[in-house]
C-alpha cells in the first residue's frame, strides 16, 4: 500500500537482513549524499557488506556459520 499523508511510511525489519522500506525513498548518507529510488519497496542494507550502498545486494547471505566463528 503506498505512502499517503493519512498513512505513515512502513518499514519492515528483518532479522539478519535489510530494512524493507515502502518507496519511493531518498536516503541521505553520512556525507550528505542523496540516493533516490522510485521502486515500490526498497531494501536498505544494514550489514554494510553490500557493494551497492545504500541498497542491499544480498551480500549478507554469503557469510557462513564457519566464517562467523573465525
Amino acid at each position: 500500500m503506498p505512502h499517503t499523508p493519512e498513512r505513515p511510511r512502513r518499514i519492515r525489519v528483518q532479522r539478519d537482513g535489510p530494512l524493507l522500506v515502502e518507496g519511493p525513498v531518498e536516503v541521505v548518507d553520512e556525507d550528505g549524499r542523496i540516493t533516490v529510488s522510485h521502486r515500490f519497496v526498497v531494501a536498505v542494507c544494514t550489514c554494510r557488506r553490500t557493494r551497492t550502498p545504500p541498497w542491499c545486494d544480498t551480500s549478507h547471505r554469503r557469510r557462513t556459520k564457519r566464517d562467523e566463528t573465525s
